[in-house]
């Protein structure tokens, strides 16, 4: 037998071991391939979307790389400690240091080249699937399948750069330990874990503050707390799984009633070690899973922002003429004549702005003018619109703030006007957004019609609405006045024009995209996360096939081994999931500042997907390794 030979056999005798570890490495190659054939498509051309399509595939790509370089790095040293026994066996039957080197570096690059070929022929039989859904999702017209002599060059090359670099490096981090070390590796009693009392404190105090910070945070904090918040989340859960996991498991062995119940004696008493040993790999977990659950469900939850463009937009078709040129008048008789030509049933109505002159007001920023607004045009407004309309007409010289966004906050402000030194104090804010910002971006005020009448312009501008619930048929309506659905008024142009329906799909385009993107590279991190459970599990089989052997000799049941084993693979598995799921839990309701809708629905959607995959994978590890370990035992 050749030396080559003996590395492809001993690789796959243990191809036990590194499933998962190369399933994972050539799901990776896999989704980075398909990006690449999108990316290199000749029929992906120009346009705002299909750049910015490829803009975040390309990004998607350097997430993955680096990913997966760190996740073939930590690999493969797991796989290094857990082969010193088998070191040491060919090292006592003469194999030199040099030769162990080569062994380990040839068996890294037969995985590597291994999960490359998988990962592109996989790609191959998937991609014309792949192109399919991604010109769906960003609205082309559909992509034949082209397999791109650069997605297949790039691929192959950053792969294979990528595990040729750990190879080599792994033949630089293996220490020369004594043979007697090897052979005693992984039966070694292991000594009792200690645990900080102070840093275990330190690790509840950082988690309920981040937790707290997170739950509080509004639209204007949550940027200032989002970096503190984060870190002290990352530090917090490495001294959870560290420190204050090992200090309630041992907590529970002084509870005589639960410790001393049936088979808890052992589940509990190897409950220390387990969290000790798994400590940095349960962490890996955690991070890894609640990073792919908060990307996933970020953008899962934006479809709910085109619901919410209801609020943003009230009419919609939104046309504001800033004087009295003939060009209005032409540009709203092509308005009625799409919807008409398009059979969509409408309603309209005018509504008079006036921008009244300022002497001075409390704003920090400087302005000379603001809107002013009858309170019974602003109510025809939302009620067209189809809002629930609750607010009080106002008397005299009461003042509403004018709301132009739904992310908008209530600022006090007053206003001196030059006439007459009319002094407007806002007590509060619309309930409703009158006119999208993108029209109207000075500062606003609803006033009483009595005090409307009073108030002398220096400019009086007119605002049409056009209202319609058949909003999606108004996609691409008017496309000579807008780009991409919005018209902004400017020096050139004495219009502003906005069409929701064409927005509405722009955005929709995009979040799908996102969330397509999003959820295969959280594919690839969750799929990680639970390679990393798999292979630490098995890494650990020798050492619980001989513990779990000892007490079968005292009479443990086969009954009652299924049942330890469960509960001690159901810890490790769930355990750092359930924190990963609080942890995005926090993170979503401080995502909740951003919108004035309820994104609950979307994200438990994205965590219940992301759990059933869990409980499968756990059922499916489950037989597999008490097979193994029965085998074992027999």
């Amino acid at each position: 037998m050749t030396f080559p030979q003996f590395v492809y056999k001993n690789v796959i005798r243990n191809k036990r071991t590194y499933a998962a570890y190369f399933l994972s490495s050539a799901f990776s190659v896999l989704i980075f391939f398909v990006y690449a054939m999108f990316i290199f498509h000749p029929d992906i051309k120009s346009g705002v979307t299909h750049a910015l399509a490829v803009q975040m595939m390309i990004a998607a790509e350097i997430v993955m790389y680096v990913f997966s370089f760190l996740f073939v790095l930590y690999s493969v040293s797991t796989f290094l400690k857990s082969r010193k026994r088998e070191f040491g066996i060919l090292m006592m039957h003469g194999m030199t240091r040099n030769q162990l080197n080569k062994m380990v570096f040839l068996e890294n690059m037969i995985i590597g080249i291994g999960s490359i070929i998988l990962g592109i022929a996989v790609g191959l039989l998937t991609g014309k699937l792949f192109l399919m859904v991604g010109a769906n999702v960003i609205g082309i017209d559909q992509l034949p399948f082209y397999l791109s002599k650069k997605a297949l060059g790039l691929t192959i090359g950053a792969f294979f750069l990528l595990f040729l670099s750990i190879s080599f490096f792994t033949t630089f981090i293996m220490k020369s330990n004594r043979l007697i070390d090897l052979f005693q590796a992984g039966q070694k009693p292991k000594k009792e874990p200690k645990v900080s009392v102070v840093l275990s404190l330190t690790s509840a105090v950082l988690l309920i503050v981040s937790y707290y910070l997170a739950a509080t945070a509004t639209m204007a904090s949550l940027f200032i707390r989002m970096l503190p918040v984060i870190a002290m989340t990352i530090v917090g859960t490495y001294f959870f799984y560290t420190q204050l996991s090992v200090f309630i498991s041992k907590l529970l062995k002084k509870s005589r009633l639960l410790f001393w119940k049936k088979t808890n004696l052992v589940t509990i008493s190897n409950l220390a070690y387990r969290l000790k040993d798994n400590a940095r790999m349960f962490f890996m977990v955690t991070i890894v899973s609640t990073v792919a659950f908060c990307a996933v469900g970020s953008l899962a939850s934006t479809t709910v922002l085109t619901e919410q463009s209801q609020i943003e937009f009230p009419a919609e078709i939104s046309y504001l003429a800033k004087d009295q040129q003939p060009i209005h008048k032409q540009n709203l008789v092509q308005i009625e004549e799409e919807l008409t030509n398009n059979n969509i049933s409408y309603t309209t109505n005018e509504i008079e702005i006036k921008f009244v002159e300022i002497s001075s007001s409390s704003s920090q920023y400087t302005t000379e003018k603001i809107v002013a607004l009858a309170f019974s045009d602003y109510k025809k407004i939302a009620t067209e619109a189809g809002f629930e309309f609750k607010e009080e007409p106002l008397r005299g010289n009461e003042v509403l703030a004018m709301r132009q966004s739904t992310l908008e906050t209530f600022r006090p402000v007053s206003y001196v006007l030059k006439q007459e030194q009319l002094n407007l104090k806002p007590q509060e804010m619309t309930e409703h957004v009158v006119f999208p910002f993108q029209l109207i971006q000075e500062d606003g005020v609803i006033v009483s019609d009595e005090l409307y009448k009073q108030l002398e312009p220096i400019t009086t501008e007119l605002y049409t609405g056009f209202y319609t619930a058949e909003v999606e048929n108004t996609n691409g309506m008017v496309e000579n006045l807008v780009e991409e659905g919005l018209a902004i008024p400017s020096e050139e142009r004495p219009w502003g024009l906005i069409v929701r329906g064409t927005i509405n799909e722009k955005l929709l385009s995009m979040y799908r995209m996102m969330f397509f993107v999003a959820l295969l590279v959280g594919a690839v991190f969750f799929l990680a996360a639970g390679s990393f459970l798999y292979f630490r599990l098995y890494a650990d089989l020798d050492y619980d096939t001989r513990q779990y052997l000892t007490i079968k000799r005292i009479g443990l049941t086969d009954q009652e081994l299924n049942k330890i084993v469960t509960t001690q693979l159901a810890l490790l598995f769930f355990v750092p999931i359930a924190v990963a799921f609080v942890h995005s839990g926090f993170a979503f309701m401080a995502l909740q500042s951003f919108y004035q809708l309820s994104i609950a629905t979307e994200v438990f959607q994205v965590l219940i997907m992301f759990l059933v995959v869990q409980i499968l994978y756990f059922f499916f590890i489950r037989y597999r390794y008490l097979r193994n370990l029965k085998k074992a035992l027999i």
